[in-house]
């Protein structure tokens, strides 16, 4: 039991989907969790209760049987940007694809200039609203990538409006410095002194201003090649920085294995990752954060090799990858559900993958499970069975969202 003089808050009548690892989803049935400050005090039965010396609570609030879980954590966004690119979903479905419209001047660079033209408050607004339907599904921490500004000026920008998102809507947001996206028309003819701008400029001023929590990057023969990835990484290393990559979507670049190879925090698609990538992100410990969202609004047919992951130990995350291109989607309880029927995730494994696994994809060990020590950041859901926030395509399901301790809806 974690030590406290009271319990602020004692929730009762709960059935606790814990992610323990004893067993299936970690259920105690008829459970008992109690909140102290901004930490889970106690999680066990009710009828443990009584057998244990433990401090009153100020309040108490039977739950009447509903499912609780961790907050749930969305470990990759893109959720700052201006504009949008509906046309695009419009010439994909007829035939045009993801690389033929970004080297036709669409794709990011688009998102690029309505991101540029956009003011701060703008910004703050669209991804407002964004951030606000994802907490509405359960989420309590979010991670927002750069990336659409490229210039020093833009990129602080959008990494200044993920800073505000998280103060005014309450939640923990980790911020990704992603500016090795893509070449900005202006560095077109200027490829390695973009390079170095972004690596030499722009990453030490924006970490040194206290914006950036971990480095990010786009390798792919559409974007940076695994050599100029791995000097933006040598310099996010020596500022002390956590990186992870975007890997092995389109191809195998080798991203996986080298992201791994500087303990890199997660790699991200992966539907081209092979045998040597699997093994290096095992060894490494690197998560795998795969984005069945923008698997299905490309209408991709390639699977990433799930079976390999598993067999090999590598944590499965799972994230809505939201972004206005590839994959506008605004349900991370969704995104857990396409997981399972798209890439044959288990429903438990989807939701560890959108708690417990998508915490360890941020480096973030204070959440993800309810233990005692763990932050209070929960969900309370009108569903009994974990397998439910899988199971039930859109709907509304959340019935409180408990961030750090109160209850925020």
């Amino acid at each position: 039991m974690m030590s406290a003089t009271r319990w602020d808050v004692l929730l009762t009548g709960a059935r606790l989907a814990t992610l323990a690892e004893d067993a299936p989803f970690g259920l105690i049935d008829d459970g008992a969790l109690a909140i102290a400050g901004d930490r889970i005090a106690w999680v066990g039965r009710r009828t443990e209760l009584d057998t244990v010396d433990h401090p009153s609570a100020v309040e108490t609030i039977d739950l009447g049987g509903a499912l609780v879980t961790p907050g749930l954590i969305d470990c990759h966004t893109h959720l700052v940007f201006g504009g949008q690119r509906a046309r695009e979903f419009d010439m994909r479905l007829h035939g045009a694809s993801y690389e033929t419209i970004a080297r036709a001047g669409g794709g990011i660079v688009s998102t690029v200039t309505a991101t540029r033209a956009a003011s701060e408050d703008a910004l703050l607004a669209s991804a407002s609203a964004r951030a606000r339907a994802l907490l509405a599904d359960g989420v309590t921490t979010l991670e927002i990538k750069s990336g659409y500004g490229l210039t020093l000026d833009d990129e602080r920008k959008m990494l200044r409006v993920a800073r505000r998102l998280g103060e005014e809507l309450g939640i923990t947001v980790r911020t990704s410095f992603l500016g090795l996206h893509t070449v900005p028309p202006e560095f077109r003819e200027r490829r390695a002194a973009y390079i170095a701008e972004v690596c030499d400029r722009w990453l030490p001023t924006l970490a040194g201003e206290g914006l950036v929590d971990a480095v990010d990057a786009f390798c792919e023969r559409i974007a940076f090649t695994a050599e100029e990835t791995r000097r933006l990484f040598e310099r996010a290393t020596a500022l002390g920085l956590p990186v992870k990559l975007h890997a092995e979507q389109l191809s195998d670049q080798g991203g996986a294995a080298l992201v791994a190879g500087f303990g890199g925090l997660s790699a991200d698609h992966l539907e081209h990752l092979d045998e040597a990538g699997i093994e290096a992100m095992a060894g490494a410990g690197t998560v795998a954060v795969l984005l069945p969202g923008a698997f299905y609004a490309l209408r991709e047919t390639k699977l990433p090799p799930v079976d390999g992951l598993r067999a090999a130990g590598v944590p499965l995350a799972v994230a809505t990858d939201c972004n206005p291109g590839t994959s506008p989607l605004l349900s991370l309880r969704l995104a857990a559900g396409m997981a399972c029927t798209l890439f044959r995730l288990t429903p438990e494994e989807a939701l560890r993958g959108i708690t417990v696994h998508a915490a360890r994809a941020l480096g973030l060990a204070d959440r993800g499970t309810l233990a005692a020590g763990q932050r209070a950041d929960l969900a309370v859901w009108n569903v009994r069975e974990p397998a439910e926030l899988c199971y039930w395509i859109g709907g509304t399901l959340l019935r409180q969202r408990w961030v750090g301790g109160r209850r925020a809806g």
